[in-house]
């Protein structure tokens, strides 16, 4: 039976914004974050993190770095009773170094190519979704995917939205307070 994800993004929602994070000894998870987490968890709700990282385009790190970052926040989340349960990352960037890389894309927020990903790879329904993010470019990719879209305000928050589609449903302090609101109904 098809479950509703909240589709997360990584840096400036679930742990603190560093620029480029690249080594697991830099992470460092929001307050409440991890606790948040387990409550989507305990809710029944698919949690997916989708996230641009451009770094590796850009040649900054690379994949193995990445997937050492995503251990480190899945070991401090699952010390705290939560998990992740799939993770998606975009590697490309126009302007990227990285030949492969260096290209638009349509898995690159504010496109939707994640999260039709993981709506294929996952027993998910979009229907009853939300995306929660600190940027705008969250907000306009999950507008375009039918979600619920919350702007948090605990990384690097754009203000005010330039167009329709960056028109957040909620803005919410941090990830608890997004997973407060979403809990209680979620403006249904």
């Amino acid at each position: 039976m098809k479950r509703p994800a909240v589709f997360l993004d990584r840096d400036g929602t679930i742990n603190r914004e560093v620029s480029y994070l690249s080594r697991p000894q830099d992470v460092e998870i929001l307050p409440g974050a991890a606790e948040a987490i387990a409550r989507l968890n305990a809710a029944g709700f698919w949690v997916v993190v989708i996230s641009n990282q451009s770094g590796l385009a850009r040649g900054y790190f690379d994949e193995g770095d990445l997937a050492l970052v995503q251990l480190e926040i899945n070991r401090r989340l699952k010390a705290a009773g939560a998990r992740v349960d799939a993770w998606y990352f975009c590697p490309h960037h126009p302007a990227g170094v990285v030949e492969d890389l260096a290209l638009a894309c349509e898995c690159r927020k504010p496109g939707i190519g994640l999260i039709m990903q993981a709506a294929r790879e996952i027993a998910l329904t979009l229907e009853g979704s939300f995306m929660v993010g600190d940027r705008l470019l969250d907000v306009a990719c999950g507008r375009r995917a039918g979600l619920t879209s919350i702007l948090v305000k605990s990384g690097h928050p754009d203000w005010p939205p330039e167009v329709p589609e960056q028109e957040p449903h909620f803005v919410a302090a941090d990830l608890a307070a997004a997973v407060d609101w979403i809990l209680a109904g979620g403006g249904r």
